[in-house]
């Protein structure tokens, strides 16, 4: 998606009327407050020659208005017939829309480059349901939600174009028309605008030689609102000026600042090819803000705006291609810039944009921003729960090293993609928006926290392969829940360990069998936002004994490697190490660890927006029990609920076998140990000599504890 911002430049107010008078508007006419008929007036035309202007200066945008295209659909089938299939399609316009002109003494002389947001309605002339295919293109069918109108500089060769906010695709330029402004009642008009396929529109519908045909009319009706206004003497010197306040109320559903990914648009790869048998995958996500504040969106160098990681999953194993459910990928992530105002989620967006996000509005960013390069930082500066990250050194330093095509991107192993290599395999793309002022609005305001609902995700077909894959949602963005709860038949808990001062994570347990007498046993840690990360899964056994373990396996998602500037310790990217494995006579458990936080900082610990699993299988029957959760930097370890084998063995031995899986990720070898079980007692938090490359996030300021909040209800699994 192309994303601009647009400042209002402080010119000296002379320069701006000179300016304006000589860029001509086309097709500009006029009703001034005193006058009761429609009277033309050419933009240059009211400002008087030789002497200073004086007047009334003023700069508005959209309050509020409706747009519509007439199309002919025979002009999108090829089918050169002369009978016309016209359909009318009705869109509001998003509140507020930076759609900015300027007036001078109740005249319009310019309208300047900014954008409106298009709200569809729900009756279309001509078309019953706006998604039936077989009326509209597919490709417009597809962005009809997120579509834009928007205003392009006087150098362009079109004045207007119709585009996709999410992802910047093109559908209409739109030449000729006439403006037509009300002084009276503060309206605008644009009429007989003609759309014209663009070139990207032509190619997408497999005819490039339609590029420029004209398909249609476009009009506008809009509400105006002054934002700048400004009184000259005769000397055209200011007298006075004011910025009045916008209608921008906070239409948003819940108290306090709220992100929440309300659509995931494309999921690509973004180039071809594979680099020692792995692709760099992107999503596109569109934002929304469910709350009554206006979030923070201001961008780099400032430090207060959303951090976007994405992530890949795979559902397989078993009869049914449930028993397991891992992350095959993991992304850096987008930091966010210039908030757009649309109205994806469909809360009533207050129309506010740029470097915040309004109450109510949605912003949107295709694949292509969430996979540039050059735009993507490391998740090892990111603090997950405070949203902190430091301005110096620079988080998104790509100076000192060069990319690939899987550089920073979506990271997975081509052999966890290829269909034929992963039959009735289920996958699930997932992104997250991690929120500096939604935590500092919790430490000011604990009954009003929004700080956990920042992921969704979506199920994804897949094919091609073996090195250029393809793919498709399937069925609609679940919003506000971690993918994790995709995973048919399993039990997911959740455990906040330090509540108000660091985040939350999910284990999830699933037992399956019993297949020839035996059961499978698979458990999977996902860490949302905690800044800890997990060190340690023990899982204690509810019997006396320790039954014997077969299969035992560990799997985790392909790490990036070291980049420099990429936050880690000496630049060396986290470890891909597989945990240990041991189990405890004395505990009457088994438990997987990787390094300590003191070993070894860049450990392969379970940091935020990761999920790692452990499993193995047992001839003992499953019953109700614990497993203690440790941590990588500071806290004591929590349990949480799962099932395990509850009958011993007479002889406490361990037949490990290999987990064959699809990734690299090595299965741990398994071995008995005799000796308590390591890395029980916490790790206290370390801190590093400070390098530009630290890792160790500040630690926030204790608080209230707010109170327990309601998690959503998991979606129905497929």
């Amino acid at each position: 998606m192309l994303k601009k911002t647009f400042i209002a430049l402080a010119l000296p107010l002379g320069l701006l009327l000179a300016i304006i008078v000589a860029t001509p508007l086309r097709g500009v006419s006029a009703q001034a407050s005193s006058q009761t008929a429609h009277s033309p007036q050419r933009a240059g035309s009211a400002v008087a020659t030789g002497s200073a202007p004086s007047g009334t200066f003023q700069k508005m945008i959209v309050e509020n208005g409706s747009v519509t295209m007439d199309l002919d659909l025979n002009a999108f089938d090829g089918s050169g017939s002369l009978v016309a299939r016209p359909v009318s399609l009705q869109f509001d316009i998003g509140a507020n829309s930076f759609f900015p002109i300027l007036v001078f003494n109740n005249l319009l002389r310019s309208a300047e480059p900014g954008l409106m947001a298009l709200i569809p309605q729900n009756s279309v002339a001509g078309v019953a349901d706006l998604g039936r295919v077989g009326y509209l293109p597919l490709q417009l069918t597809a962005s009809l939600k997120q579509l834009v109108v928007e205003k392009l500089p006087s150098d362009q060769g079109y004045d207007l174009f119709v585009r996709d906010a999410g992802t910047g695709f093109t559908f209409f330029n739109v030449v000729g028309g006439d403006y037509d402004y009300d002084a009276n009642a503060q309206s605008l008009r644009f009429t007989n605008g003609r759309l014209l396929v663009s070139k990207e529109f032509a190619n997408a519908l497999g005819r490039p030689l339609d590029a420029g045909a004209i398909v249609g009319k476009i009009s506008v009706g809009a509400a105006m609102q002054p934002i700048e206004i400004t009184h000259l003497d005769e000397n055209g010197d200011v007298k006075s000026a004011s910025l009045p306040a916008l209608n921008q109320p906070g239409v948003g559903t819940v108290p306090g600042p709220d992100v929440i990914v309300g659509e995931l648009l494309d999921f690509v790869q973004m180039e071809p090819g594979a680099v020692n048998g792995q692709v760099g995958l992107a999503l596109g996500t569109d934002a929304c803000n469910k709350g009554t504040e206006n979030v923070e969106w201001i961008a780099l160098p400032d430090n207060r705006h959303p951090f976007i990681p994405q992530n890949l999953y795979r559902m397989t194993g078993g009869a049914d291609n449930t028993q397991q459910f891992e992350q095959i990928g993991q992304s850096w992530g987008k930091h966010a810039f210039a908030a757009a105002s649309s109205n994806t989620c469909g809360f009533g967006c207050n129309g506010v944009g740029g470097d915040h996000l309004g109450s109510g509005c949605s912003d949107a960013y295709g694949a292509g921003l969430n996979g540039a390069q050059d735009l993507i930082g490391s998740r090892a500066w990111v603090n997950p729960f405070t949203g902190f990250f430091a301005q110096n050194p620079d988080p998104n330093n790509h100076t000192g090293h060069t990319h690939d095509v899987t550089s920073h991107r979506i990271l997975v192993e081509t052999n966890d993609l290829i269909p034929a290599q992963n039959p009735g395999a289920t996958y699930f793309a997932e992104a997250q928006y991690v929120v500096e002022h939604e935590y500092t609005w919790c430490q000011t305001h604990p009954a009003e926290c929004n700080m956990y609902n920042n992921v969704s995700y979506q199920q994804q077909s897949v094919s091609g392969g073996p090195t250029n894959f393809n793919f498709s949602p399937i069925g609609a963005t679940v919003r506000e829940q971690p993918a994790i709860m995709a995973w048919t038949g399993a039990t997911v808990n959740e455990g906040e360990p330090d509540p108000g001062n660091d985040g939350i994570f999910w284990v999830g347990y699933k037992v399956t069998g019993p297949n020839a007498g035996v059961w499978h046993y698979e458990y999977a840690i996902y860490n949302q936002n905690l800044d800890r990360a997990i060190q340690s899964f023990e899982v204690v056994f509810p019997s006396q004994g320790i039954p014997t373990l077969n299969a035992v396996g560990f799997h985790a998602p392909p790490q990036h490697p070291g980049f420099a500037n990429d936050g880690t310790q000496n630049n060396a990217g986290y470890s891909s190490e597989p945990w240990d494995f041991a189990q405890n006579f004395v505990q009457n458990s088994a438990i997987w660890n990787c390094e300590t936080f003191a070993d070894n900082q860049n450990a392969n610990a379970i940091r935020f927006g990761t999920l790692y699993n452990f499993r193995f299988d047992s001839g003992s029957p499953p019953e109700q029990s614990t497993a203690n959760i440790g941590f990588f930097k500071t806290g004591s370890p929590i349990s949480v609920k799962v099932q395990a084998p509850a009958q011993s063995d007479t002889t406490p031995t361990v037949t490990p076998t290999a987990t064959p899986t699809a990734t690299a990720t090595a299965t741990a070898t398994a071995t008995v140990t005799p000796p308590p079980s390591p890395t029980q007692t916490p790790t206290p938090t370390v801190t590093p000599t400070p390098t530009p490359t630290a890792t160790v996030r500040p630690t926030p300021t204790p608080r209230p504890i707010p109170p327990r909040r309601e998690r959503p209800t998991p979606h129905p699994r497929p």
